[in-house]
């Protein structure tokens, strides 16, 4: 974890969380799936106006209410409190009663006319009983789990439940908290917001987005009822893209970072790729994109500075060689640049080391690994000092709160290129990557250079190394920082053992075949623009195979 006093920003403590429940109930339309949804009121203090499921806050009598419901085996303490709040939330908001008689027909419009809307929530179920009605919970199911962001004022912990809406009855508005009932299909939804007739908050658009994947409610039921736990757990954070505010959940890539530099929510952090200015991450550590956006660099190769002005810096992977983008990282440590490390000899990471060593006044050592004779022509690079395997360098000064020391340590890591390694800031648990782990793409690892056995290796390495030096971040030379560390390399090298797989079983159907005809098996989830660059990881790939005899006619 950073150090709280690299961080850019004081930290605020986000509002507390209230437990609330909310619930999609649904219906197979003649389109597909439709969902129940309304609009809040205009002087709501959370999200007025908005389009909304049916939900509120979860009472301490719902959990006092479990005899008046039936449930799932599998169905928690905890889910169960849930839906009896989900079920009593629909009735007062919306006149819809999940609950059955004991021959297990729904409430019908006699029930829900004898049940006062407007009741305190203990007497619901007891009004419910009386009428010899038992709170169907067992026909809630969890879809998600929602956090609100940490940089909102009102904030609510809350399952998104789902349950088939009961036959013969009719949604009707409180007219107070809840207006306009209507059915509409996700994407029918989600394509009035984008036309702005249709606001919805964020955690309802990604849901919706994710209801659409779906062809009936018996299939959404069905999903839930696996593992009767969410299919998804979110606290999504916000940055600045294109001068508004942008949302992202944990798999989107600039998760990572705005955890990072914002680890408490607030909204301070950038998000727009330039390559003008250099990008404070931590009082310590900035990022340079250099102006080569492409298929393989993405929005361009990263070059990192760690230091400060009181030690001097490291600058990690130059780039290429163009004059303004060394002039700008150059001027971004005011001159003070202590060493420059090149992850691996690549031409788009290391080619500008030589010109930014000449840059500088006090001539600062290139340090790295040698390429060796498997590298390309453009890959050749000899650096002023290798680097050994576990070696630390350290930077140390004095700022405004003491003795200060940032220490990067090396680590070997071939597989991408024979002469790759990554850096940890240990102070800071950060992991620089190279090219070993991208953010948004995966590593093309290309004969003879490249090896599949050794980068996966290193993989390993890299997982083992976030757990034994407590890394949450790795910071890529080509995307956003990535969070989630070990779980990002642990999920990149099952990604990888899939794709092999599929590698194998291509070569075992086509043992004559061409590398074409293999791709077009193994990498037919991938445009084939791409499959040109998928080519040389897949001979990668049919290389380790064979080293591993994996095939079985071998």
């Amino acid at each position: 974890m950073a150090r709280t006093s690299q961080l850019l920003h004081p930290q605020r403590e986000p509002a507390p969380l209230r437990p609330a429940a909310t619930v999609l109930l649904l219906r197979d339309g003649p389109q597909g799936i439709e969902v129940l949804m309304t609009r809040r009121a205009t002087t709501a203090s959370f999200a007025p106006g908005a389009y909304v499921f049916p939900g509120g806050g979860i009472d301490a009598a719902d959990a006092q209410s479990h005899g008046m419901a039936t449930r799932r085996p599998r169905q928690s303490d905890l889910h169960l409190t849930q839906a009896i709040a989900a079920i009593r939330e629909s009735f007062e908001e919306l006149g819809v009663l999940l609950a059955r008689h004991p021959d297990r027909s729904w409430a019908d419009a006699d029930d829900i006319a004898a049940i006062d809307r407007q009741s305190p929530p203990g007497a619901f179920a007891q009004q419910c009983q009386a009428r010899g009605l038992t709170l169907a919970a067992d026909q809630v199911f969890v879809l998600a789990h929602w956090v609100t962001d940490r940089d909102l004022p009102r904030r609510f912990d809350v399952p998104f439940l789902v349950a088939r809406m009961p036959e013969g009855q009719t949604p009707v508005a409180d007219e107070t908290e809840q207006f306009e009932p209507s059915w509409v299909h996700p994407a029918e939804a989600l394509a009035r917001h984008a036309a702005g007739q249709f606001f919805m908050v964020f955690p309802t658009i990604r849901t919706l987005e994710r209801l659409k994947a779906f062809a009936s409610v018996e299939a959404v039921l069905q999903a839930c009822a696996v593992n009767d736990e969410p299919l998804w757990t979110s606290c999504p954070r916000a940055g600045w893209l294109a001068g508004q505010e942008a949302r992202y959940m944990e798999h989107e890539p600039p998760f990572g970072e705005l955890a990072l530099v914002t680890p408490d929510g607030q909204i301070h952090h950038h998000l727009d790729w330039q390559t003008e200015l250099a990008v404070p991450l931590l009082q310590n550590l900035q990022r340079l994109t250099a102006p080569n956006p492409g298929v393989m660099t993405g929005p361009g190769t990263n070059s990192y500075l760690v230091g400060d002005p009181s030690t001097g810096y490291i600058a990690i992977d130059p780039g290429p060689a163009d004059p303004a983008h060394l002039q700008r990282l150059w001027r971004a440590a005011g001159g003070q640049i202590k060493a420059i490390v090149c992850t691996h000899s690549h031409p788009d990471h290391s080619p500008g080391a030589a010109p930014l060593q000449a840059l500088c006044t006090h001539k600062p050592p290139i340090l790295g690994l040698a390429s060796g004779p498997s590298s390309r022509a453009n890959s050749r690079f000899t650096p002023d000092r290798a680097l050994a395997d576990g070696e630390k360098l350290v930077l140390q000064g004095v700022g405004s709160q003491g003795d200060i020391t940032h220490t990067l340590r090396v680590l070997h890591t071939p597989g991408h290129a024979a002469n790759h390694l990554c850096l940890v800031l240990e102070e800071d648990g950060l992991l620089f990557s190279g090219d070993h782990v991208l953010n948004g793409s995966t590593t093309v690892i290309d004969p003879p250079d490249g090896h599949m056995g050794d980068y996966l290796d290193s993989l390993d390495k890299l997982a083992a190394a976030c757990v034994s030096g407590g890394i949450e971040f790795i910071l890529p030379a080509h995307g956003y920082v990535l969070g989630f560390a070990h779980q990002a390399i642990t999920q990149l090298k099952a990604h990888r053992l899939r794709r092999e797989a599929k590698i194998a079983a291509a070569m075992q159907a086509l043992p004559q075949g061409s590398l074409q005809e293999w791709v077009e098996k193994a990498y037919d989830d991938v445009p084939p623009r791409l499959w040109p660059v998928a080519a040389r990881s897949l001979q990668a790939h049919a290389d380790h195979i064979r080293e591993q005899g994996l095939l079985k006619n071998d």
